[in-house]
């Protein structure tokens, strides 16, 4: 079933622009309609139960593993769910925001935090990516409407510039330090719901985080990351960018542009 919204424009203006520069994150109402929402919400659904591999109890797992279920580039299970992933709509907006010619795909991820689920703590992505600039941004797509019972993203508005916590992989330690620091330099904390249709794009560095879902519903939520399409490799600087590397850039020599066969240009002006 093809979505024509998902090849359409959504045109951003300079005020827009302007915003994700300064904060390093944007929420956009309407990105996408109520019809593809509850078609990808059933399609994706079906994928992640599937093949998701969690079979320990929510009350045994770290804060990590209770902060949601997780799985990895559906686009390639699924040609619908590729549909969605490669959509111009999104990649054109993921460009457009960064201000670059061009945007690749580096990885696709479900985030489905359960009824009961628990906070995801704050931290910044680009800890785990071993990419050689910040030109990196994800689209985070609920696919419902989330109100803030049910653990909408969060944002640090403007964190980007913070070096203290980017060494940090999400655990309580993350929360706590990050926490901490954000709080001292004063930086707006942004909690919001999310309309259904709306969308949020973030980039690499700035910290984030989520509340814990208290509603008897899953809070599902697809994303997508982009990067600058003439991103290159840099030197992986802690065991999650070496596994990245592996994973999600299989074969690209350290220092060349990430064009791996899973690595496609979704988006050229």
């Amino acid at each position: 079933m093809h979505h024509s919204i998902l090849d359409q424009p959504y045109s951003l203006n300079q005020s827009q622009i302007d915003f994700y520069k300064k904060n390093a994150f944007i929420k956009l109402k309407e990105v996408l309609d109520g019809d593809t929402i509850a078609y990808y919400n059933r399609v994706i659904s079906t994928k992640v139960d599937e093949l998701n591999q969690q079979s320990i109890p929510l009350e045994k797992r770290d804060t990590y593993g209770k902060a949601f279920l997780q799985l990895f580039n559906l686009w390639r299970e699924d040609p619908q769910i590729q549909t969605l992933i490669f959509s111009k709509r999104l990649a054109q907006l993921a460009a457009d925001l960064m201000e670059v010619e061009g945007v690749r795909l580096y990885h696709d991820q479900a985030l489905f935090k359960e009824a009961g689920g628990g906070i995801t703590p704050w931290h910044a992505d680009q800890y785990y990516w071993p990419l050689a600039t910040s030109k990196t941004i994800t689209a985070w797509i609920p696919l419902q409407a989330t109100p803030l019972e049910m653990g909408p993203l969060e944002f640090s508005a403007g964190s980007q510039q913070v070096l203290t916590g980017r060494e940090l992989s999400i655990s309580d330690t993350s929360e706590n330090v990050i926490e901490k620091n954000l709080r001292v330099n004063d930086f707006p904390h942004i909690i919001e719901a999310f309309d259904l249709g709306e969308v949020s794009f973030h980039s690499g560095w700035i910290f984030h985080r989520a509340g814990a879902n208290t509603t008897q519903e899953m809070r599902k939520v697809m994303t997508v990351i982009y990067m600058d399409k003439d991103i290159t490799l840099k030197a992986p600087e802690n065991e999650g960018q070496q596994n990245d590397w592996e994973t999600w850039c299989p074969g690209v020599p350290m220092g060349s542009v990430v064009n791996s066969p899973i690595n496609p240009v979704l988006y050229e002006h």
